[in-house]
């Protein structure tokens, strides 16, 4: 149960990470209305405070969201931009998943 409130709290934590940078991006690169910046900000602000929810070291949060972060990234990319992830995208995400499970779920010593 803990593994799979981790990964949902992850995958939201991305969400807004991504959200809260693509909105800039639509304005600066695509010429969309700067009033994206304000739900921008608020998007990173929830980043930031999701990244707190989690019980563990803050580092070890940080590292082992990285691998999240590149999974829920190449699933935008997908669902976003329209692009289907390789099979080199899928190895190294299935790479940065081990990762984050090796990081977070690992027994520690007391």
């Amino acid at each position: 149960m803990l593994a799979a409130k981790t990964l949902f709290l992850f995958i939201l934590t991305a969400l807004a990470e991504i959200l809260g940078c693509y909105l800039p991006y639509l304005w600066l690169k695509q010429g969309a209305t700067p009033w994206l910046l304000l739900p921008a900000a608020l998007s990173l602000a929830l980043f930031a405070w999701l990244l707190t929810l989690h019980p563990n070291a803050a580092g070890r949060v940080y590292a082992a969201y990285g691998g999240v972060y590149i999974s829920v990234a190449l699933a935008w990319l997908w669902a976003v931009d329209g692009i289907r992830p390789t099979g080199w995208d899928i190895a190294g995400v299935s790479v940065s998943l081990a990762g984050m499970a090796i990081i977070m779920f690992a027994p520690r010593g007391a």
